[in-house]
């Protein structure tokens, strides 16, 4: 069972169809849409500040979701994919984004709907991220325009698989 935790008074709270793995760890002021997944020793941490998350959001394995003390809390809109090892800090994602595997999204950074940060990536403290566009590299700067069709067959399509997924282990 998921480590589920209050911290201060404040204790997460969970939409409809959750899945949470066994190692995973949820603390704090956590507040979780509907279809939502946080897999295998991913953290979710709002001991500082608050999180919000949107519906059908999957935090992929070893991810880790925190905010930033009296400075930024973390909000995940819909349709969000958080990949393997990334890490989100005090900063703002909009609906139908991708978050590679191994990027870092820092504090006060938008990232505007429709949008894909690349695997490995290090989006800097404040950066905007367009909408409809791939941001890459260290730090991390605009390299593609995505018309929405692509974004779309990504974005929405692995928050699809990451429900199917979830219901593989809620049998």
């Amino acid at each position: 069972m998921a480590l589920i935790k209050s911290v201060k008074g404040k204790s997460p709270t969970f939409g409809k169809d959750v899945y949470l793995a066994e190692n995973a760890t949820v603390v704090g002021e956590v507040k979780m849409g509907d279809n939502c997944s946080v897999w295998f020793s991913a953290v979710v941490r709002g001991d500082v500040n608050s999180i919000e998350i949107g519906n059908k959001v999957n935090i992929q394995d070893g991810a880790v979701i925190h905010c930033t003390y009296k400075k930024a809390n973390t909000i995940l809109g819909n349709n969000v994919s958080v990949g393997h090892n990334a890490l989100v800090h005090g900063c703002r994602i909009k609906d139908n984004v991708l978050i590679g595997m191994g990027a870092i999204v820092m504090d006060g950074v938008v990232v505007e709907s429709n949008s894909i940060i690349a695997a490995g990536a290090v989006v800097l403290e404040g950066t905007h991220v367009e909408s409809g566009t791939i941001y890459a590299g260290v730090p991390a700067k605009k390299v593609k325009d995505l018309n929405q069709e692509q974004t779309a067959r990504l974005t929405e399509g692995i928050s699809d698989n990451y429900v199917m997924y979830s219901s593989w282990f809620q049998e």
